[in-house]
């Protein structure tokens, strides 16, 4: 065995095709709850990985969110750092009982089958609805046998997988037999099931026989398989797994020739992990794949023999190191958990080098039930295989069953690509390339027409943060982009048109369009099989405990709510307000907060802007002592009793040109400050911020050259709430089910992360699952019990 060293082949052009042209991503999100009332918020995690790595592709991913009639109910724009993000939904008080789905990609994946995107299943129970959930009584299944490799020579010994599928759900257990069409009372051996979906077994068949497999269900349900024909011929293929790597053997049975140049290729990711060529005469060859070739992690190998002209022969999937899982665990070093009511719980993390921020959800449970989806079974299984799995996380658990996760292999095919595609030579159209964050096309308006070649200044400002001031030109089009936008919430875009030197604003009618060049796409596929049913609701109908906890959970909300509110009513009838003192002391800090000065408050103040070219134009002859002077090229320059002063934005010092870039709609405040301390004469001017509007622009903006809008941006995720306990409020039962929730708990060197939370008011034992990534992408993974 030596690897290849010719000159480049039809297999190995393919090799570099696929390695350059098939990068694909996954998605992995994780939820607080598994279900949900009408009502309750649904708190997300997301993971966007490239192969076995957090994904450095995106800075974007959708997530939305649909009924049971594919209707899209709500959507959100996550932003990803380093391949992870987090959000939540709020569902309606109204919401009809049903399942929903939540589906997440990136625009990315779009370029690749939409099979691949998750589409996650969520049960919403609503107690006022007409109809009401249950799960389903339809047990269809159906079951086909795979024989490894996809060869049965006669002769041969052969293992087959045998795998279930269902529309809905699968059953609890089913065992089988082989048999013999021409003597089928007699079984040539039997085999039971590893769990709900796959079993296995070895036969060894005869030339001219024919082979079916009866699989019987627990209930006495039972389908029959054709075992494929038996060949005389062909190429077997043998994979085991062993502590150092991967050993596989082939054997030319009955072949034309031998096995000389015939070439094995494995590929980890779409990306070539192993390659060698066959040299010598022969018809058995046996090797050892190390495990090295995975770089420690790891992951799903695709073993592809092709002959000796290029042609594919056979596949084989198989897992690397399934007896040696790469997950890190936290070490925990402190733990304060109590049971008893509405008690203060905290358990701390060691300080780690490597791992700093983690993912952290702690929940009542009492369950005791195993958990079907993890990250471990999406990043390992089911982010690359598009069929029905029952509970996939239990091929990656403590007690997992490294044969029944072969024997799944066996009976899976990577679909991520196909090898004869790839060999005929055609490459993937990737409509949608990797963009870093959003991105916009404005489309400028005066009067109704485009506005080619011209310049124009914007504004873009999100929160309290100051605006970014651009100055722009339209392109031969009359369009404008803005990109590599990551602001993450709502942003106003103002847009205003540069007068020519000399002439003053007119009432010319300016608008613009915002168009986003980043958007979600059409949900063309099918929403997945779920194992539940609507059906008339009835008067005295039970619902599940988590969902009656959760209406509960839900009253206990509102309390605290309106309790907040009638406060925040006797506090405001209760202060007398001083408006533009106020906004001075919101927007002026330090040596620039001062009331000796003159203030012209723009937020609660109509100031009559109208008719000036900025706001220093606006300034003139307003405040005694303060004349403006044209500089060369024609800026107003202040100065103040004969003194240049200084021009401050947001209390930093700057030339006028940056004054007047600035948008009057986006002025809040301007102060002029005279031989005051350290800042001498000056003039400062502060911009909008938070949710501020400038009452002087309102309507004057209507009749002058500028025009805003609110751009969506990013969302922005909600902050989870603490705690239930209200001394103010009396809450009869505390029911939270998620006690916990920080998607990015923040730990240093030499502070410990401390996890902490309220006990509610029946919780015995909690649930925490943590969730972490280093710089190598190491994961950290772990889902306790604490009692």
């Amino acid at each position: 065995m030596v690897p290849s060293v010719l000159a480049q082949t039809k297999l190995e052009k393919a090799i570099t095709n696929l390695e350059n042209n098939y990068v694909q991503e996954k998605v992995y999100l994780l939820t607080d709850k598994s279900q949900y009332a009408a009502g309750d918020p649904i708190w997300f995690k997301s993971f966007v990985f490239e192969g076995y790595s957090r994904s450095t592709l995106s800075t974007t991913l959708f997530v939305e969110l649909y009924d049971a009639d594919k209707k899209l109910i709500d959507w959100k724009t996550i932003l990803l750092t380093n391949g992870e993000g987090n959000g939540d939904f709020l569902l309606k008080e109204d919401l009809p009982e049903q399942v929903y789905f939540i589906r997440a990609y990136t625009p990315y994946m779009t370029n690749f089958n939409e099979d691949f995107q998750i589409v996650k299943t969520l049960p919403v129970y609503n107690p006022n609805s007409p109809k009401s959930l249950e799960i389903s009584k339809n047990s269809e299944w159906s079951a086909k046998a795979f024989p490894e490799g996809g060869t049965f020579i006669n002769g041969t010994p052969t293992k087959f997988a045998v795998r279930i599928s269902g529309s809905s759900s699968f059953p609890e257990s089913w065992t089988g037999k082989v048999i013999d069409t021409q003597n089928p009372n007699i079984p040539i051996t039997t085999f039971k099931s590893f769990d709900k979906n796959v079993a296995s077994f070895t036969l060894t068949p005869a030339s001219g026989k024919k082979y079916q497999v009866i699989v019987q269900d627990n209930t006495g349900k039972s389908n029959t398989i054709d075992l494929p024909q038996v060949a005389d011929s062909g190429l077997h293929v043998e994979i085991n797994s062993a502590k150092e790597g991967i050993k596989y053997t082939l054997k030319g049975i009955n072949l034309p020739k031998p096995l000389q140049n015939y070439k094995i290729v494995g590929t980890i990711n779409n990306q070539l992990a192993y390659k060698a060529d066959i040299n010598p005469l022969t018809n058995v060859v046996s090797s050892l794949i190390p495990n090295k070739i995975s770089n420690g992690t790891n992951g799903v190998l695709q073993l592809a023999i092709f002959d000796d002209q290029d042609k594919l022969i056979a596949q084989r999937l198989c897992f690397i190191k399934s007896d040696n899982l790469s997950i890190e665990k936290a070490e925990i070093t402190d733990q304060n958990i109590r049971q008893t009511s509405r008690s203060l719980n905290s358990i701390d993390l060691s300080p780690n080098p490597y791992f700093k921020n983690y993912m952290v959800l702690v929940s009542d449970d009492d369950s005791n039930k195993p958990e079907e989806e993890n990250i471990l079974s999406r990043l390992w299984l089911t982010g690359d295989f598009t069929s029905k799995i029952d509970c996939p996380a239990q091929y990656f658990s403590n007690n997992a069953n490294n044969e029944a996760l072969d024997a799944l292999l066996i009976s899976e095919t990577w679909k991520r690509f196909d090898w004869n595609s790839i060999l005929s030579g055609p490459v993937p159209t990737l409509r949608t390339n990797a963009q870093q964050f959003l991105s916009y096309k404005l489309k400028p308006l005066k009067n109704n027409a485009l506005l080619k070649n011209t310049e124009v200044t914007l504004a873009l400002k999100s929160g309290k943060n100051p605006p970014i001031i651009n100055a722009s030109k339209t392109d031969q089009n009359g369009y404008i982009y803005l990109d590599n936008i990551n602001f993450n919430q709502p942003f106003n875009v103002s847009l205003f048109l540069n007068p020519e030197k000399d002439q003053r604003p007119n009432a010319d009618q300016l608008s613009f369009t915002v168009e986003p060049q980043i958007k979600p796409t059409k949900f063309n596929g099918a929403l997945p099989n779920t194992a539940y049913q609507l059906v008339t609701q009835t008067e005295n109908k039970e619902l599940p405990v988590s969902i009656s906890r959760a209406i509960n959970t839900q009253k206990n909300n509102k309390k605290k709510q309106d309790n907040n509110l009638q406060i925040d009513e006797v506090k405001l009838t209760g202060k007398k307000k001083y408006p533009t003192k106020e906004l001075n002391n919101q927007l002026s800090s330090g040596m620039f907060n001062t009331m000796n000065a003159n203030i012209f408050d723009f937020v609660n103040e109509e100031q009559h802007i109208l008719g000036s070219f900025d706001i220093l134009d606006w300034l003139q002859g307003r405040v005694a002592g303060v004349v403006f002077k044209r500089n060369e090229v024609g800026e107003n320059v202040p100065y103040i009793r004969g003194g240049r002063a200084k021009l401050y934005l947001d209390e930093i010092e700057v030339e006028p040109g940056m004054i007047t870039s600035v948008p009057v709609s986006e002025i809040a405040m301007v102060k002029v400050i005279k031989q005051s301390g350290l800042i001498n004469n000056s003039i400062l001017i502060y911009t909008l911020r938070g949710s501020m509007a400038s009452k002087s622009t309102q309507q004057d903006q209507k009749n002058q050259k500028i025009s805003s809008t609110i751009v969506k941006g990013y969302d922005k995720p909600s902050e989870f709430p603490v705690e239930m306990i209200n001394d103010n409020v009396k809450i009869e039962k505390d029911t939270r089910e998620t006690l916990y929730w920080n998607p990015n708990l923040l730990g240093s060197n030499d502070t410990p992360p401390r996890i902490k939370f309220f006990n509610n008011d029946t919780a015995k034992q909690f649930k925490v699952t943590i969730i972490s990534f280093d710089e190598d992408d190491r994961l950290l993974y772990q889902n306790n019990i604490f009692k």
